[in-house]
C-alpha cells in the first residue's frame, strides 16, 4: 500500500480544499493518505513516504507563497528524486503562470511529475474536486 503525503499551503481554505479532495481520491484507490500543512512538515520526513501532492496557490505576481511553502518544497527537493510527485493549487488572477514555473522547476531538479497538475480558479468546483480526486488516484 502506498503511503502519500498531500502537503499544502492555504491562504483562503481553496488550496485545503483541493487537498482534501486529492487525499480522498487516493484513499479511494487504496493509498493511505495524510493531509499535512506546510508548517508541519519538514525535510527530514520525506524518507516515510512513497508519493507526494504538493499544493499552494498563486501568490503576488503568480508565485509560489514565499515565506513558509517555497522553503519547504525546496529543502524537500532533493528527496524527491525517484518518488511519485504531483502539484494543485488554486489562483484568483492570471492564467496560472505560477503552476508552469513550479512544473519547470521541479524539472530542472531532476522531479518527474506523475500526473497532470490541477489547477483551480478561486474555490474547486465539482468539475476540479474531481481532477483532485483523479491526481490522489494517480499517486496511489
Amino acid at each position: 500500500m502506498s503511503k502519500i503525503a498531500v502537503v499544502y499551503w492555504s491562504g483562503t481554505g481553496n488550496t485545503e480544499a483541493m487537498a482534501n479532495a486529492v487525499a480522498d481520491g487516493a484513499r479511494k484507490a487504496g493509498a493511505t493518505a495524510e493531509v499535512i500543512a506546510c508548517a508541519d512538515f519538514s525535510a527530514d520526513k520525506v524518507s516515510g513516504y512513497d508519493a507526494f501532492a504538493w499544493g499552494c496557490s498563486a501568490q503576488g505576481d503568480e508565485v509560489l507563497e514565499e515565506y513558509e511553502f517555497e522553503p519547504l518544497f525546496d529543502s524537500c527537493a532533493s528527496g524527491l528524486a525517484g518518488k511519485k510527485v504531483a502539484l494543485f493549487g488554486s489562483y484568483g488572477w492570471g492564467d496560472g503562470a505560477w503552476m508552469r514555473s513550479w512544473e519547470q522547476k521541479c524539472s530542472q531538479k531532476g522531479i518527474s511529475l506523475a500526473a497532470e497538475s490541477v489547477i483551480c480558479n478561486e474555490a474547486p468546483d465539482d468539475d476540479g474536486k474531481a481532477k483532485c480526486a483523479a491526481l490522489g488516484a494517480a499517486l496511489a
